[in-house]
């Protein structure tokens, strides 16, 4: 898999940078989310809960994909401003408050 960033921007308002890609991927399958997650997480100097792959289609007929990723400042970032759906498909959890027990 070889992974080439076709476009970026940064969004300071939501603390993070847009990132169009395109993955060469002749002769294997199309790769997974979170593989794609980690290869733009390295690229960019950031963790992997803080990458949110929003869409990865494949190019009809050829050994190609192209895609679209959000890498955020941090977790916190991701959790407040990504929509819920994206951040469950990319395993991205809010760390669960602990409760209270129970007094008898």
């Amino acid at each position: 898999m070889k992974m080439e960033i076709t476009q970026q921007r940064e969004n300071p308002l939501q603390k993070r940078i847009e990132v169009y890609f395109t993955i060469d991927h002749a002769g294997e399958t199309t790769p997974g989310r979170n593989a794609v997650a980690e290869e733009v997480a390295k690229k960019f100097k950031s963790k992997r809960n803080c990458v949110v792959i929003d869409h990865i289609e494949s190019v009809y007929g050829r050994g190609m994909s192209k895609g679209y990723a959000k890498v955020y400042e941090s977790m916190e970032a991701a959790l407040e401003y990504d929509r819920e759906h994206l951040l469950k498909r990319n395993g991205i959890e809010a760390p669960k408050a602990e409760a209270p027990a129970a007094e008898e």
